[in-house]
């Protein structure tokens, strides 16, 4: 078997995902593991090197959607048969076609892009593993009579106790009816999509904006007006003149390190939004997944405003894991009272078992711990990928310096974004151009970058070629 000497406390090492995924290709492509040979199981591999169980289980994927490896039920494991040799043209896999379905729900299913630099989560070795653990054990002790129902209207009631309380600790008016439970953030906006407004109806989002918003606003048959984003928030101007000549009837706002371009509102820019919305009887629906993973400071509309006009969703997939599927919306009770009927209509209650986890995980499993050591992890990231990106003279609209994503314009004309995005799907890169996130499907030469899977020197070694491309064309 190979020796691992993995590199673990240096700022700017690979992750340990790239490190394990490195050793075994060398070694498969030197011969020193032949054809068949079988891998430590994931649990071996772990424990003998002080690793996550997620770690050793991304790391043999990415193996296997190399071709490199190939699993078997019942035999773990094994060397595939004939590896093929890389190459510097292409790799030697088939790519999945780039089209809208593809980007709307089988990327998540399609494990074969061994770099996802466009995609919207966590690593999966950043998962608090202990504490997900934990938290099993312990709602498998729950009494099977208390998980027989459907649990109630408004989600598990301890949860939104707790949720009440950490709003309440922002400032934000709020006790436990003020909040329902849902199956994530992307359900509590499809709710209030479908409880305040009606086809039709236009409304205001930001431009570019979180991808999947727009597909529940065209599914909900509404007129979408983009008003463009700056690093500070709403281009106010533009802004005011969308209301006044639309008559919107509400507006969408990623509050802190939106969703593509990380970037978050200042005090000023949020206080002009509240007093549009005032001023013209506007919704305001703020979308505030990302706010743990930020410095304090940028403020949250919902304690400025109070919950009059204000809708206020969250929910706990960046900080635990999206796969629990758990999110809430915070609103003054009448309004949350009809979005809890919708929500019984269209799917009926949330999961409690779900619900359980989620709160055990607040209590029990060290969650304060873990959130600071993914805040330190994704500022990590961003430097490297910030280095990448001035190495090679990129534009960067904003250096958050946390979350997730960096949006980032290539050198090369936008309606080159879509053709660039299918030819790195070949090279094994997933790329995110920034008409993914606009209104109107607008070509963009942005792109949006999540910064932990960026930092694989494959993808900047593609997007150094394109600049060299770009620049050849022009000369």
């Amino acid at each position: 078997m190979i020796e691992l000497d993995l590199i673990r406390q240096r700022a700017n090492a690979p992750t340990l995902v790239e490190q394990l995924v490195r050793a075994f290709s060398d070694a498969i492509e030197r011969h020193a593991l032949k054809a068949g040979t079988r891998l430590p199981s994931v649990r071996r591999l772990a424990q003998d090197h002080a690793l996550s169980t997620f770690t050793v289980t991304e790391a043999y994927n990415r193996l296997v959607s190399l071709g490199l490896v190939v699993a078997r039920r019942g035999s773990g494991y094994r060397v595939a048969s004939r590896p093929t040799a890389a190459r510097d043209d292409a790799p030697a896999w088939e790519p999945p076609s780039l089209n809208a379905t593809w980007l709307l729900s089988d990327v998540f299913a399609d494990h074969s892009v061994p770099i996802k630099a466009g995609c919207g989560w966590m690593p999966n070795e950043w998962v608090n593993e202990a504490g997900l653990h934990h938290a099993l054990r312990a709602v498998s002790r729950t009494p099977a009579a208390r998980l027989a129902d459907y649990g109630h209207p408004y989600g598990f009631a301890p949860l939104r106790e707790r949720v009440a309380a950490e709003l309440d600790r922002y400032g934000v008016p709020v006790d436990a009816t003020n909040v329902l439970l849902t199956q994530g953030a992307t359900q509590a906006l499809d709710l209030i999509v479908r409880t305040l407004l009606r086809p039709g109806d236009a409304v205001v989002v930001e431009d570019p904006c979180y991808c999947n918003l727009l597909q529940i606003l065209k599914l909900a048959g509404l007129q979408v007006h983009g008003a463009p984003r700056t690093p500070q928030g709403f281009d106010l101007d533009a802004l005011e003149n969308i209301v006044r000549t639309h008559e919107p009837k509400a507006l969408f706002v990623n509050t802190v390190l939106q969703n593509p371009t990380g970037a978050s509102l200042n005090m000023a820019a949020a206080f002009r939004v509240l007093q549009i919305a005032e001023r013209h009887g506007l919704w305001v629906i703020e979308d505030d997944v990302h706010r743990e993973l930020s410095p304090a400071g940028p403020p949250m509309l919902a304690a400025m405003e109070g919950l009059r006009r204000v809708v206020y969703v969250s929910s706990f997939a960046k900080t635990i894991t999206p796969a629990l599927r758990c999110g809430y919306v915070a609103a003054e009770r009448d309004v949350l009272r009809e979005l809890a009927r919708t929500k019984m209509a269209v799917g009926l209650t949330s999961s409690e078992t779900t619900e359980r986890l989620v709160d055990k995980v607040l209590v029990e499993g060290r969650y304060a711990r873990h959130v600071e050591f993914v805040n330190d992890k994704l500022k990590d990231a961003h430097a490297r990928v910030e280095q990448y990106v001035d190495d090679l003279g990129l534009e960067l609209f904003h250096r958050p310096q946390a979350g997730l994503y960096l949006w980032a314009r290539l050198p090369i004309e936008p309606e080159q974004a879509s053709d660039i995005a299918t030819r790195a799907l070949r090279y094994g890169i997933w790329l995110a151009p920034g008409s993914y996130f606009r209104p109107g499907d607008q070509p963009s030469s942005w792109f949006r970058f999540n910064a932990p899977y960026a930092t694989d020197p494959r993808l900047w070694d593609f997007v150094a070629q394109i600049a060299r491309e770009a620049r050849g064309t022009r000369a």
